[in-house]
């Protein structure tokens, strides 16, 4: 009997090699090479699973692109306003989504949900569980206040038998939960395996576009937050979103990392309760700490978040450091940190190169965009100082090198939602001030800066 060979797959990209190596050669991810048994090719270079190109709509005529009629896709709400918000406006018909997050943050509650209010609008679901059983899946629903749902379920792990069920039920949705429990009996390789994963997955694609199906996958996360699996797994589907927040709070962020339908980058907040997961309709109110009065070290930032403008506090603490000073941010990316330090110091005067500086966004959210700059620049000289900023204030706007103060996209719509919000104060970049003509904006005072020390000394005046 012949041995069977062994290889190492990259959990990162799929890549194989026929021996170990400490950094992947496709992809560079160290320690990502798994041993695995090699695939055996199946008669006459068929594809394992029912022919090479199997569910593939026959060849169609090439056709100039000003001849293709474009049309929009047609969407179903899934009876979640801020998971509709993410994924474009609702469901497409044929569309994969892939959804991964933490364990216990969410996930599979939030899909029966949706799964309850699809149904109950008339259309067929399917709720495959490979985790859990029927049972287990039943004793939640009742945990959530669907007892009464006739949501079809399925317990079951083997892809063939999941594609037979498929054929059979013809659902309009389905939800696999979770993709990484899946195995097909054409491979070798253990369930959860790169291998079984990439052909799982791919296989499930392939029935979603040719029947019409929509399938949302439910994928595990590494200790860094990525999806694990082979990184093709994002490539084959069409939407790609992700499970944020701590399980000891009871919100949560969904963030659309790709999205073939609809805007990237854009997030749902939900709130945690007996009965499931709610939508949030002000999240503004999460990312806001309440203080009694104003304190040292604190800044609103109004950053924007797909379509829709957040107010985020940001906390700075400037604290005695020893010969070795810290530079901690959370939510914040701590290389601009180290920037923004330097540029405060050379062109404002503001020295913390002594200072341990430590700076959070509140809440839990991740702000990326180069407009915090200014709000985080103030919260560390007020926390320096030892001075809290007005009350009612806020400032956005990107720092450069230089000291210039740059603005930030879509001025007016952050402006419009502080002054919603009861803000009567705003610093904020030249060329994002409201001209004259523009609409007003309530009782929020507006003032306009060109350069960091402008608006340090302009800050100092607010305060006297």
């Amino acid at each position: 009997m012949a041995k069977d060979k062994n290889i190492y797959v990259c959990n990162a990209c799929g890549a194989s090699s026929p021996r170990w190596l400490g950094k992947c050669p496709a992809c560079g991810a160290w320690n990502a090479l798994v041993e695995t048994v090699a695939e055996a090719p199946a008669p006459g270079g068929k594809n394992r699973l029912g022919g090479a190109h199997a569910g593939l709509a026959p060849a169609q005529p090439v056709r100039p692109l000003a001849d293709i009629e474009a049309q929009d896709v047609a969407r179903t709400p899934t009876g979640q306003g801020e998971l509709d918000r993410v994924l474009g406006g609702g469901i497409v018909e044929g569309a994969v989504v892939l959804i991964g997050g933490d364990p216990g943050i969410g996930k599979s509650t939030l899909l029966l949900q949706a799964l309850d209010a699809l149904q109950r609008g008339g259309m067929a679901t399917l709720y495959v569980t490979g985790e859990e059983s029927g049972a287990q899946v039943a004793l939640r629903a009742r945990r959530l206040g669907l007892a009464g749902s006739r949501v079809a379920v399925l317990a079951e792990i083997q892809l063939e038998k999941i594609i037979a069920t498929l054929a059979e039920q013809r659902p309009a949705v389905a939800v696999i939960d979770s993709i990484q429990t899946l195995y097909s009996d054409q491979l070798t390789s253990a369930p959860g395996s790169v291998a079984q994963v990439r052909e799982c997955a791919a296989h499930l694609t392939r029935w979603a576009k040719a029947q019409g199906c929509a399938i949302v996958l439910v994928g595990h996360v590494t200790k860094d937050g990525q999806l694990a699996g082979p990184r093709v797994l994002e490539h084959m589907v069409d939407t790609v979103l992700y499970f944020e927040g701590d399980t000891h709070s009871s919100f949560r962020l969904i963030r659309a990392i790709k999205n073939r339908f609809g805007a990237v980058n854009e997030i749902g907040v939900f709130a945690m309760t007996e009965k499931g997961l709610k939508g949030v309709s002000n999240p503004s109110a999460i990312f806001l700490s309440q203080h009694a009065q104003a304190v040292p070290g604190s800044c609103v930032l109004v950053t924007l978040e797909g379509t829709r403008p957040l107010l985020v506090e940001i906390q700075a603490l400037v604290d005695g450091g020893g010969p070795s000073p810290r530079r901690l941010s959370v939510g914040l990316e701590r290389d601009r940190l180290a920037m923004l330090l330097a540029v405060l110091h050379r062109h404002a005067g503001v020295a913390c190169g002594d200072q341990d500086v430590f700076v959070n966004a509140v809440g839990g959210v991740r702000i990326s965009e180069p407009a915090a700059d200014l709000a985080v620049m103030l919260a560390i000289t007020s926390s320096l100082r030892g001075k809290p900023l007005p009350k009612g204030f806020l400032a956005f706007g990107e720092v450069g090198l230089a000291g210039e103060v740059r603005p930030a996209p879509r001025g007016q719509e952050r402006l419009k939602e502080a002054a919603k919000l009861g803000f009567t104060v705003a610093v904020v970049p030249k060329a994002n001030a409201p001209k004259k003509g523009d609409q007003a904006f309530g009782g929020l005072r507006i003032h306009a800066v060109e350069r960091v020390d402008e608006a340090m000394a302009l800050v100092r005046g607010l305060e006297d």
